[in-house]
Order: structure tokens, then C-alpha cells, then sequence
């Protein structure tokens, strides 16, 4: 009978080597810590490693898609275009991981299955699936807000004999689609990019809609030297503004009202903002679209007509025009040729709410309709956003209270941001954070782990040796999200912002949306007040 294994012990765990995780393990060894960023992917760059389909791009920015904690990295590399690949993506957080050494300081091929708080010695104790212990009195959570994909329990799938792939888990050796049969299941963020991308090479594309949804052209185009000079030259402008932005880009909202405007005006800005090839006409045109339903059915309008004007099939042009939300409530992609691909021979598209995916078979997918054969079924069904990525793993905090089962009842946390009943556990990208939805990621993930790193430093310096937000706290940041939420149109629209995606979730909006200035202030003040409504011991 081999002896139990021992645990190895640090100062700070962190799960997750992407964005988060490698700028934490940074932050944390500049105070001196000894750390380890458990990372179950072979590689860094977390999203940017597993999202590796076809078509996987940005669409924030790339010169707002980077760190900002070090001025030689923004002065030592350089974005090849406006919005990059997913191979950029990735070789920029293995450029990172190298320039600062961060690999030592990585387990890899490591996937976390429990967590475990022990009072007595006031540390959590970390397993891995394949048995590895770790121990230290901090645990980051760096997990992303979108990590845990969704796989509808179709009846029969596991009979289909062709090839089943989610997108999230897309093989890194690639998928030979060329002229085959293929299915695509979601037309989503994700789904419109596979679309627009293979559509010209397969044999025959079905498209499996459940929800039609807006995107925005991306215009998209390569930087020279010239540009990377200027670019530079913005930094310090740059990293100024994102974090002045409500929803953390560079582009500052329009500011008027739209029924102030001339019909003539309105019409000018929404053109001005379309043309612009970016998400402004959504995260910098008028806030009112979250708000005032005149303004968004306006919008919206203005948005379904050049989706129209993109389509020859009116037919076609009705499904894939979205009429039972309105314009940025739910998520809002930008596309390259994705409304123009129905106008291909060889795409079809099936309406899922009109003749429902009854079954899948061997030979393909069984609808009310009929049975289309496939020869590979790509699923961009989505992810369970905010929670899934944490509830996967068996978090048990005080008194061994489970966080999943806790969270099947209430899902609860304090600036999305702490736990209460979790003492030294911190969470990125949570829920009631801006990050999952309302901000462009870097901006708020570099924020909060600023926010986790100045804690750890304090309770440090103080001689403190545990943290967690009282019920009292937790419960009135709670009211006011739901309180800005329910003000709004997108509390009301069903999505995976609200965890609508999720059969049995609880229906509340998942991201803050009261700005991000709002909310590094409410961040702000916690930490001004010495951390006044959290337990410190």
C-alpha cells in the first residue's frame, strides 16, 4: 500500500496560465511570494490556446488587447493588424511567458478537481485529477469567464460515425474539412466565425440556428511601420482611457441623447459608428440601447436593414434577422462575410425553433424536418459563463460548504471578487463583475488582479493572515447590481448573460453593468477602508 502523497506548499496558488493567471504569477512573485499557476493545458494563453478554430479572432482591438504592467513589452511587440488571429493571440502570452519567465513558476498538463479550505491551518489544499497536492493560504482563481463549454445532451450522438467537435476543444493537428459534409450546431460569437470561414472550402455547410443574432462588419487591416509608431505613441493615452470607458475600450461613448438628434443627425452617427468596422456602434454609440426601448427598436432597425441588404433570399434574410431582442442586449460579434455566405449554393440554413433537432444518428442529424447527412458536426453551442469554470471544480469552503451546491441555489459573490463563507479565495472574471460581458476583458481582469495582488499585500503587511467578505457585504453588492440590472433591457432578454443557456441556472444577469468606472470605484473604496465589511483575522 503506497504512502499518501504530500502536498507541496506555496504562498499563492493561481489556476489558469491565461491572461489572468500569467499577469497574477507576475504581480505575486514581485512581492516576494512563492507561487504556482496550475494550468490543465499543455501551453499558455488559456482561451487563446483551446479556442483554436477555424476563424478564432479578436474583436477588441488589438492595441486594447495587451498587457499594460510593463512599457518594454508594449515597446517590444508589435500587432501584425487592428484585430488579430488566434495564432497571434496565442504566440503574444507564449512571448510573455518567456520574456518574464513565467514557465518555471507553471504546472502544466494539471487539471484542478478540488479545492479544499482547512481552518485549522487557515491554507486550501489543491488536487489535481491525477493526484497532485498542493497547499497555500491563497488560491486565485484565474479560470476566464468563458472556459467551460456547453455539449447539449442530443439524443443519440454518441452514434453519429462521423466526426464530433466542440469549438472550444478543437484539435490542434486541425480538421481536413475540405470538401465534406458539415454540420455547424450555434450562430453565435463563435459559429459566425466558423461560418464565415469555411464555408467556401467544405463540400456542403448546414447551419444550425436557434437564435438569430446582430454582428457588426469587421474592418479589419494591417499595420505598417508607421502605424506601430503611433500606436505606440497613444499608450500612455491608452492605458488612460480604457479604464475611464464604461465598458473599457478606447472609444467613449457618443454622450447625446438620440431622440435629442435631428432624424438626419441620428442617422449620420449610426452610419458614422457602422462604418468604423469595430463594435463602437455597441460600446460607444448611445447607451440608451440598454435602457429606453424607443432607442433600441430605433437602433435595432437601423441594424436589421443592413442585415436585409446583405441577403438575396428575403426568406433567408428574415431568419437570420433577429426580431425578438433588441440590438446589444445579448452578445454582439463582429463578422467578415458571415450574412453573405447564405447567399452560397452550397449553405443551408436550418431554422432549429421551426423544425427542432430531434436526434442525431449515425449518419447525421434528425430534425422534425427530416434527416440531413453529415460528415462532421461542429458544436459552437457556447459555454456556462461565469460559474461553470469554478463549479467544475469540488470548492468546498468553511465548515466544508460546497460552492456548486451553494451556487445552485444562489449564486452569490462580492465584486465578483470574493466569496463569503471562502476565506483567501479570489475569483476573476465571476459573476457581478463587469468582465464576462460589459468590459473588454484586459481592461477588467488586469484591474482585478491589481485589486487581488494590493489585498494579499496588505493583510501581509498588517500581520493578517485570512480575508472574506461578510454576509452583510456580499448582500448589499448583490441589491445593487440587481438593482442597476433590472433597470435594464438586457436583464429582460434571454441569453447567456442572464444563464438562460444553462437548463436549471439561476436567471439573473451575470455581469455588472453598471460601468467600469463605477466599479473600480466600488473597488477602490474597499481597499481605502482598510477592507471595512470583510472579515480579517
Amino acid at each position: 500500500m503506497s504512502a499518501p502523497k504530500s502536498a507541496e506548499r506555496f504562498d499563492a496558488l493561481v489556476i489558469g496560465a491565461g491572461l489572468t493567471g500569467l499577469y497574477q504569477l507576475w504581480a505575486l512573485r514581485r512581492l516576494g511570494m512563492k507561487v504556482r499557476v496550475i494550468e490543465a493545458a499543455p501551453g499558455v494563453g488559456g482561451t487563446w490556446y483551446w479556442n483554436c478554430y477555424p476563424g478564432a479572432r479578436t474583436d477588441s482591438p488589438s492595441d486594447i488587447y495587451q498587457y499594460w504592467f510593463s512599457d518594454e513589452l508594449l515597446q517590444d511587440w508589435n500587432w501584425s493588424q487592428r484585430f488579430v488571429a488566434q495564432e497571434e493571440s496565442e504566440r503574444y502570452f507564449n512571448h510573455v511567458a518567456d520574456r518574464f519567465d513565467l514557465r518555471k513558476d507553471i504546472s502544466f498538463n494539471a487539471r484542478v478537481k478540488a479545492a479544499i479550505w482547512n481552518e485549522r491551518s487557515s491554507t486550501w489544499t489543491l488536487t489535481t485529477e491525477d493526484g497532485q497536492l498542493y497547499e497555500a493560504p491563497f488560491v486565485v482563481m484565474a479560470l476566464g469567464p468563458l472556459s467551460a463549454p456547453m455539449l447539449p445532451p442530443f439524443a443519440g450522438h454518441e452514434s453519429f460515425e462521423g466526426q464530433l467537435v466542440h469549438s472550444a476543444r478543437w484539435p490542434r493537428e486541425g480538421i481536413d474539412l475540405k470538401g465534406k459534409r458539415v454540420g455547424v450546431i450555434g450562430t453565435g460569437a463563435t459559429g459566425i466565425q466558423i461560418v464565415q470561414t469555411i464555408a467556401a472550402e467544405v463540400g456542403h455547410l448546414t447551419v444550425f440556428q436557434r437564435t438569430a443574432n446582430y454582428a457588426l462588419p469587421m474592418l479589419n487591416r494591417r499595420y505598417n511601420d508607421a502605424d506601430h509608431a503611433e500606436i505606440r505613441a497613444r499608450y500612455p493615452q491608452t492605458r488612460e482611457i480604457v479604464n475611464k470607458t464604461f465598458v473599457g475600450f478606447a472609444d467613449p461613448p457618443d454622450g447625446r441623447e438620440y431622440f435629442s438628434l435631428s432624424a438626419e443627425e441620428r442617422l449620420a452617427t449610426l452610419e458614422r459608428l457602422w462604418a468604423d468596422g469595430s463594435l463602437r456602434l455597441w460600446v460607444a454609440g448611445f447607451t440608451e440601447i440598454f435602457f429606453d426601448p424607443k432607442v433600441s427598436e430605433a437602433v435595432s432597425d437601423f441594424v436589421r436593414g443592413k442585415i436585409r441588404a446583405r441577403i438575396d433570399d428575403p426568406k433567408i434574410a428574415e431568419k437570420l434577422v433577429p426580431t425578438d431582442h433588441g440590438f446589444g442586449t445579448r452578445r454582439v460579434p463582429l463578422e467578415n462575410g458571415y450574412y453573405d455566405m447564405f447567399n452560397r449554393d452550397n449553405v443551408d440554413l436550418v431554422d432549429i425553433k421551426a423544425t427542432p433537432i430531434e436526434c442525431f444518428t449515425p449518419k447525421g442529424i434528425r430534425t422534425s424536418a427530416g434527416e440531413i447527412e453529415l460528415d462532421v458536426i461542429i458544436l459552437a453551442t457556447g459555454f456556462d459563463a461565469g460559474t461553470g469554470a469554478l463549479t467544475s471544480i469540488d470548492i468546498r469552503g468553511r465548515d466544508g460548504i460546497s460552492l456548486r451546491d451553494s451556487w445552485k441555489k444562489d449564486i452569490r459573490t462580492t465584486l465578483g471578487l470574493q466569496i463569503h463563507g471562502y476565506p483567501n479565495l479570489f475569483t476573476t472574471a465571476a459573476p457581478y463583475a463587469p468582465v464576462a460581458a460589459f468590459c473588454n476583458a484586459p481592461t477588467c481582469l488586469q484591474h482585478q488582479v491589481q485589486w487581488i495582488t494590493d489585498c494579499i499585500g496588505y493583510l501581509r503587511q498588517h500581520g493578517r493572515r485570512l480575508i472574506m467578505p461578510t454576509a452583510e457585504t456580499e448582500q448589499a453588492w448583490l441589491a445593487h447590481h440587481d438593482e442597476l440590472a433590472n433597470m435594464t433591457l438586457v436583464a429582460k432578454t434571454r441569453s447567456w448573460y442572464t444563464g438562460a443557456n444553462v437548463e436549471g441556472k439561476q436567471q439573473r444577469l451575470l455581469s455588472y453593468i453598471g460601468g467600469v468606472p463605477a466599479y473600480q470605484e466600488a473597488c477602490a473604496k474597499v481597499q481605502q477602508c482598510e477592507y471595512q465589511g470583510f472579515e480579517l483575522a
